[in-house]
């Protein structure tokens, strides 16, 4: 039986693996800088950065939502942003993704947001038309616009 519940630490090891699967499918893994004990501190710590939801197939943990809290000045309502959602391939096209995604618009709507938002790789048409299917929509015309560590560093060091 399927189970999405709120993350707890001791899942951290494991989305975390999870997250080195999504940057595999991605063909991002070279990108990721991070470690368990970070995300243990962003998501558990003193000042949490994120939460995440986990997907439960008996006692395994095949997928991960990890999201934060967004403002929308024009709606002057909070939102969520949707970091990352990913369900293991073996375990996909069986309801998991559909589970995860509806429990984030449950999160989102008992919160009194007024919008729930992520990204989406252009070339990922398959995710595309699984999110269309959910009744979201894809938007042409945003684009993310990014600073890096470095970047940041380098401007706020500048007089």
């Amino acid at each position: 039986m399927l189970i999405i519940r709120a993350a707890e630490e001791k899942d951290v090891d494991r989305i975390f693996e999870l997250i080195l699967g999504l940057a595999d499918y991605e063909k991002l893994r070279d990108r990721v800088t991070g470690n368990v004990e970070l995300l243990r501190s962003h998501l558990f710590g003193g000042h949490p950065a994120a939460e995440a939801i986990v997907a439960e197939l008996g006692e395994l943990t095949i997928g991960f939502a990890l999201f934060f809290p967004t403002y929308s000045t024009f709606l002057t309502q909070p939102g969520i942003h949707l970091e990352d959602v990913f369900v293991q391939p073996e375990y996909r096209r069986q309801g998991v993704g559909k589970a995860l995604m509806t429990a984030m618009a449950k999160i989102a709507h008992d919160r009194g947001c007024g919008r729930l938002e992520w990204s989406v790789l252009d070339w990922n048409q398959p995710a595309i038309e699984f999110y269309q299917g959910l009744g979201a929509t894809v938007l042409p015309d945003w684009k993310t616009c990014r600073m890096t560590a470095a970047t940041l560093a380098e401007i706020a060091t500048k007089s």
